[in-house]
């Protein structure tokens, strides 16, 4: 769920962000800004001397605004889905928390269909006993998972990853 929530307010804050510039761009087009010429500059003389004095300066910013739109478009397209292979299943991963009910607090679970078989992702805490969740999930789970999902022939691939509880030593 947290995932949900830092997208949208990510697309909130830079919608929001896109609508005032477009706004005041707009307005000041149109001349409802009584202050300003039709032909004063957009930039106070100062910042622009700032800008134009040093020749790195607009090379400085040249490459933030690149930078911020090539991690705007990976943002976007890891949103789209893009990267991830197979759909989520919904009846596995319920298989998987109601075979592993008796392992304390498990993390995220997730069971992913995709042309090569299934994807099987799980977090657990470091005080879990990992050798009894990987025998449950090699003799019994997986292959439950498999036949209810799938097929009984299809390849899986599991990814456990065991997560240290704060304030915890190494």
């Amino acid at each position: 769920m947290r995932q949900y929530t830092g997208n949208r307010v990510g697309l909130a804050v830079v919608g929001g962000t896109l609508l005032a510039l477009g706004a005041y761009a707009w307005l000041r087009g149109d001349g409802h800004f009584p202050d300003l010429s039709p032909t004063a500059k957009v930039l106070p003389a100062q910042a622009r001397g700032a800008l134009t004095d040093e020749p790195w300066t607009l090379w400085a910013v040249s490459l933030t605004l690149v930078l911020l739109a090539l991690a705007s478009l990976r943002w976007l397209l890891l949103s789209l889905g893009w990267g991830r292979r197979g759909l989520p299943t919904g009846t596995g991963t319920a298989m998987l928390f109601v075979g592993l009910k008796g392992v304390e607090g498990l993390g995220r679970a997730r069971v992913r269909v995709g042309e090569e078989g299934l994807r099987v992702s799980l977090t657990c805490p470091s005080a879990a006993d990992v050798g009894a969740v990987v025998r449950k999930l090699d003799q019994d789970i997986v292959g439950r998972i498999r036949r209810e999902v799938r097929d009984d022939e299809a390849g899986t691939v599991v990814r456990l990853h065991v997560r240290r509880l704060r304030g915890q030593p190494y």
